[in-house]
């Protein structure tokens, strides 16, 4: 059984990998860490991960940007690897990642479905056949609108996976309104809405001649996410440290 530390448990995000965990007998949520909000479960809670003095394997963190410093740090102290699905990280705190990641075992990834990670691998060939073939690509991203970043983290990894495909030469562009010009060939425009209700929406176009081919993901419940982070804190548990994604928790590579 692998014993977990939910961060952020009182987000969207922690009431349903609570839930997914309750039901998921490979895994059980021994303590949750939450800055707000009351305890309402049957583990206890702290307001700072500094402060968790419960044993466990592995934590999964789904909170904020400006806690991933000292989630870090801790976790690198208690020799604690960590499921990081917080997104909208500064470059410092992603090189802080980098660092922490020679000490413990990080899985990082800004989506956690199983149907983005797939749809990464396919993108990866597509790009490869079409980006020199004369295809343009763009990406379009919808969420609700609470969500604070933008574009969201998983458009991003979409780019970034074309992109290297690609041969690794394309701007990312994210406003063209100052502009007057003519599309750039070497240009991945990337587009972020934000309105209502929308869990995630994801649309990768390759458009060219006569032809657009499209690639979209849609996400109905935040559930998927939590699957996803619930499988990969299983997979995390006990692994030597290093940099981990979705792709090595799926077999995908």
């Amino acid at each position: 059984m692998v014993k977990a530390i939910m961060n952020g448990c009182n987000g969207r995000m922690g009431h349903v990998i609570v839930d997914i965990a309750e039901a998921d007998n490979d895994i059980s949520i021994v303590a949750g860490v939450d800055k707000f909000g009351e305890n309402n479960y049957s583990f206890p809670t702290f307001n700072s991960i500094a402060d968790v003095n419960v044993e466990a394997d592995v934590v999964i963190d789904f909170s904020n940007a400006s806690g991933v410093d000292e989630l870090l740090d801790v976790c690198a102290d208690k020799n604690l690897p960590v499921v990081l699905c917080t997104t909208g990280l500064s470059d410092d705190q992603l090189a802080h990642v980098n660092v922490a990641s020679k000490k413990i075992a990080i899985l990082k990834s800004a989506n956690m479905s199983v149907g983005v990670n797939v749809l990464m691998k396919v993108l990866k060939e597509a790009a490869k056949a079409l980006a020199g073939s004369g295809f343009d690509m763009e990406i379009v991203e919808k969420h609700h609108n609470q969500k604070l970043d933008a574009p969201s983290g998983t458009a991003m990894s979409l780019a970034e996976v074309i992109n290297d495909a690609a041969g690794g030469d394309y701007e990312f562009v994210y406003d063209r309104s100052a502009r007057r010009e003519k599309r750039p060939e070497k240009e991945i425009g990337i587009s972020a809405v934000r309105g209502g209700t929308i869990v995630g929406d994801h649309d990768v176009i390759f458009a060219g001649t006569d032809e657009v081919i499209t690639f979209s993901h849609r996400a109905y419940s935040r559930a998927i996410f939590g699957k996803g982070a619930v499988e990969a804190a299983k997979f995390l548990s006990g692994k030597p440290a290093g940099m981990y994604d979705m792709s090595d928790a799926l077999g995908l590579k």
